[in-house]
């Protein structure tokens, strides 16, 4: 049978595809690292799984309403109030089935023929293709170290068309793992103020930020919160991947728009999801303090056995749970046409598994995940080193 046009059109993606991969040899038996999960390691905590169990025998099992249920949307209020300094009401907050299917409805529900939506490389891989699937326009914005893959007001104004609708903003970023200041945001926001542009702020990763705290865009003013929409969940802040739920606070009308999409679609989020979601804002906050900390220690570590590596460079990350270093001059030094095909042999000749940056608009550059215990991480970098200094000797 034929496929649509607009299936044949996307790429798949590109992170998936290498941990299925990696998967395939882990069950060959080979002694596979991988360092492309876009997920945490630890288990959900014991406490939302039994506050889940509790839910599920009180009844929690039929459907609820497209946009989620109210409990829910009232902690994630509460949620922005404490955390963002942000006031939002029940009919400005949008549950869905995580957070890529709530910027897919988001698209979906805004976007038009021809519409241009504003995205700074490097990009996670799923925002282009969700553009084109609304048939808006990508417009890539090209950010590298010299900017510590960073955009500016400027760089925003260079690609300013009459079709813009709107900008994305991922701070913490995956895959960079680069943080917006507060100055950095302010001066954006000084100039998105002045437009009609709406801002996609991706949060997803706030809170694994480990050198200054993470802020909102929108909560620099009025003008700004109007015109932002905020999409974060409890996947990476909870360790709940699977349970798949997501959000977006917003605009009522973008909101309305992207229920009346869901309960065309999904209905709604898994119920008993919804109550997993609803137990992990309901925590004590100190788990988030520890599992930064695991984190911060993580990237410490793992940043000082990536800079034993030649050739290389890489930015030290100030959140999410990426290094994204620079592999162009040691993929070229080790006889490789460019970084894909190195991280292919990488992965055939010694076991490790990582994400080209093709997938995320940087083909100089790799993404590497430190989800995983510091011995493994440790293991894994050795083995690219030995990779490394074998190969370059070859050249």
């Amino acid at each position: 049978m034929e496929l649509s046009q607009r299936i044949k059109n996307i790429t798949p993606s590109q992170t998936l595809a290498i941990t299925a991969k990696s998967r395939d040899l882990k069950a060959q038996g080979v002694d596979v690292i991988s360092l492309s999960a876009g997920e945490p390691d630890f288990n959900t905590p014991d406490e939302i799984i039994e506050k889940t169990y509790e839910a599920l025998k009180a009844g929690q099992t039929k459907y609820t309403s497209a946009s989620g249920i109210t409990e829910l949307k009232e902690a994630i209020i509460e949620k922005m109030k404490r955390d963002n300094g942000l006031d939002y009401e029940l009919s400005e907050v949008f549950v869905g089935t995580g957070a890529k299917h709530v910027l897919y409805n988001l698209f979906q529900a805004t976007l038009d023929p021809g519409d241009e939506v504003l995205i700074p490389t490097p990009y996670w891989v799923s925002y282009t293709e969700q553009v084109k699937l609304a048939e808006g326009n990508p417009v890539i914005m090209e950010t590298d170290e010299s900017t510590s893959f960073k955009i500016t007001p400027e760089i925003i104004d260079r690609h300013v068309t009459d079709r813009t609708r709107m900008l994305l903003l991922n701070s913490p970023s995956n895959p960079s793992g680069m943080v917006y200041t507060e100055e950095e945001l302010r001066s954006l926001a000084e100039y998105l103020e002045k437009t009609d542009i709406v801002v996609v702020a991706d949060e997803i990763y706030e809170t694994l930020v480990y050198d200054h705290p993470h802020i909102s865009i929108a909560s620099f003013s009025d003008k700004m919160k109007s015109n932002t929409l905020i999409v974060n969940g409890v996947s990476k802040s909870h360790s709940m991947t699977g349970w798949r739920i997501g959000y977006v606070c917003g605009d009522s009308d973008v909101v309305k728009g992207m229920t009346a999409l869901s309960s065309h679609s999904t209905s709604n989020p898994a119920t008993p999801s919804q109550w997993a979601a609803l137990a992990a804002y309901n925590m004590d906050p100190s788990y988030l303090e520890e599992y930064n900390r695991t984190f911060k220690e993580r990237r410490d570590k793992a940043y000082e056995n990536l800079m034993e590596i030649p050739y290389i460079d890489c930015i030290k990350p100030e959140g999410a749970f990426y290094l994204f270093p620079n592999f162009a001059e040691c993929a070229r030094q080790c006889g490789f046409d460019g970084v894909d095909a190195f991280v292919e042999a990488v992965l055939e000749e010694v076991h490790v598994a990582a994400v080209p940056g093709s997938g995320f608009g940087s083909p100089d550059n790799i993404r590497l995940s430190y989800s995983l215990s510091i011995e493994d991480m440790t293991e894994a970098l050795d083995r690219i080193r030995k990779f490394v200094e074998q190969h370059s000797k070859g050249v």
